[in-house]
């Protein structure tokens, strides 16, 4: 999905209880518990080595890029990385690794965290935004529509999961 410019990006309150905090050394270890519990990794090691693999070399990137929602009592429940990468030959901000842990999902603690994410970008200098998921998350799906950010068909079967996920959001996704 791409959103093709930094307008517009939504002023979400975090709710009570929440807030926001960047990457300090030492995180790495939240980012993996964090990763693992929403069920992107088997294991709290295995997402540790792909932190250390993809951005152990970027620490200090990571000290501006990598956002925390931390509950009140400072503990880490949720992250993404304001990050980089091609998109259609060019460089570009990316919404990476984003995931709240189950006790804290529901809270509604995607859609501050993701316009914080947006606003870093932006402030690093990045003219435009993209991320990748998979149409069968819908309800990230249906955050990302809500954010601005439009699908990128980038394969005939794409515009059938594009289909499934509108009907799953009782919406119509234009395609272009």
């Amino acid at each position: 999905m791409i959103r093709p410019h930094f307008r517009d990006i939504p002023q979400p309150a975090w709710p009570d209880g929440y807030a926001i905090r960047r990457f300090r050394a030492g995180d790495e270890r939240h980012w993996a518990r964090i990763e693992q519990a929403a069920g992107e990794f088997k294991t709290t090691d295995d997402a540790l080595r792909r932190f250390r693999d993809e951005f152990g070399p970027h620490v200090a990137e990571m000290e501006r890029r990598c956002l925390f929602v931390v509950d009140r009592d400072g503990v880490p429940v949720g992250t993404t990385t304001a990050w980089y990468g091609q998109w259609d030959g060019a460089t570009a901000g990316r919404i990476h690794w984003v995931a709240v842990v189950p006790d804290h999902q529901g809270r509604k603690l995607a859609k501050p965290l993701l316009a914080q994410a947006l606003r870093t970008l932006a402030e690093e200098g990045h003219d435009r935004a993209y991320l990748t998921t998979q149409t069968t998350s819908w309800k990230a799906v249906g955050l990302y529509l809500n954010y601005g950010f439009e699908p990128a068909v980038r394969k005939p079967a794409c515009a059938e999961g594009w289909a499934l996920a509108g009907k799953a959001l009782n919406r119509t996704i234009p395609l272009e």
